[in-house]
């Protein structure tokens, strides 16, 4: 698994996608660049509606809606209850029900192994970005180690980027920061120092100061640190 792959490309054509089919393309890519057998992109909304791109196979996407899985699904379940990201290990699948779901999706292709990131929105909104592969614990472990960091960026372009083809699915006051400030904040949450940041946007330091200085702005914050945990009280980022 894994690979040595340009971010700033990935996150370059993740930018530049403009229908769900080529946000799909993208994801088709990032998932041979990982080596991983499946990425996937979920919504859940308070009426049971699912939507998102998945490259499981179609069997277990038809089975997964028809049964209303997501009702019982130990990832769905347990991800709402968490702001973090999940390795599906951590969940438990202890009971009955959860463990008939688990081989049924053995079954029909889904692997052993998953992490998925949740991503909420300020108004209730509830996503998950999920990579999903078939090997031991100790390699999954070594895969997350190396990789988390990007994953959380993939999920968090994904997102924007598929909500923005979904207009009515799109929070209205999550458009109080472009999306640049929201990369901006996003990668600074993440421990990146300035530099990294505006390398990673490909960008200058000082156009990434204009980035910050306008979202401190808009939230009404003191300082950055200030701006980062007001993005992440309201939903606008996710880490």
């Amino acid at each position: 698994m894994g690979t040595q792959f340009d971010l700033s490309q990935i996150l370059e054509d993740l930018e530049n996608t403009s229908t769900l089919d080529e946000l799909g393309a993208v994801a088709v890519r990032i998932r041979d660049k990982l080596k991983v057998d499946h990425i996937v992109y979920h919504w859940v909304d308070g009426a049971g509606d699912q939507y998102g791109y998945t490259t499981y196979p179609d069997a277990w996407a038809d089975r997964y809606r028809e049964r209303n899985y997501h009702r019982i699904d130990p990832v769905i379940l347990g991800c709402f209850q968490r702001f973090h990201p999940v390795n599906w290990k951590s969940l438990n699948w202890s009971g009955k029900v959860a463990k008939a779901f688990l081989q049924d999706a053995l079954d029909h292709g889904v692997g052993n192994q998953g992490y998925s990131i949740p991503i909420r929105g300020p108004n209730g909104q509830f996503a998950l970005f999920t990579v999903n592969h078939s090997c031991s614990d100790e390699a999954w472990e070594a895969f997350i180690v190396t990789y988390s960091r990007e994953l959380i960026l993939f999920a968090h372009y994904f997102n924007r980027k598929a909500l923005d083809f979904e207009q009515d699915r799109r929070p209205e006051s999550a458009r109080g920061l472009s999306p640049r400030e929201i990369d901006a904040m996003t990668l600074l949450a993440l421990g990146y120092s300035r530099a990294q940041v505006a390398h990673s946007l490909s960008i200058s330091e000082h156009t990434l100061r204009v980035y910050i200085e306008s979202a401190r702005s808009k939230l009404g914050a003191l300082n950055t640190t200030h701006a980062i945990a007001t993005a992440l009280s309201r939903g606008l980022i996710v880490v």
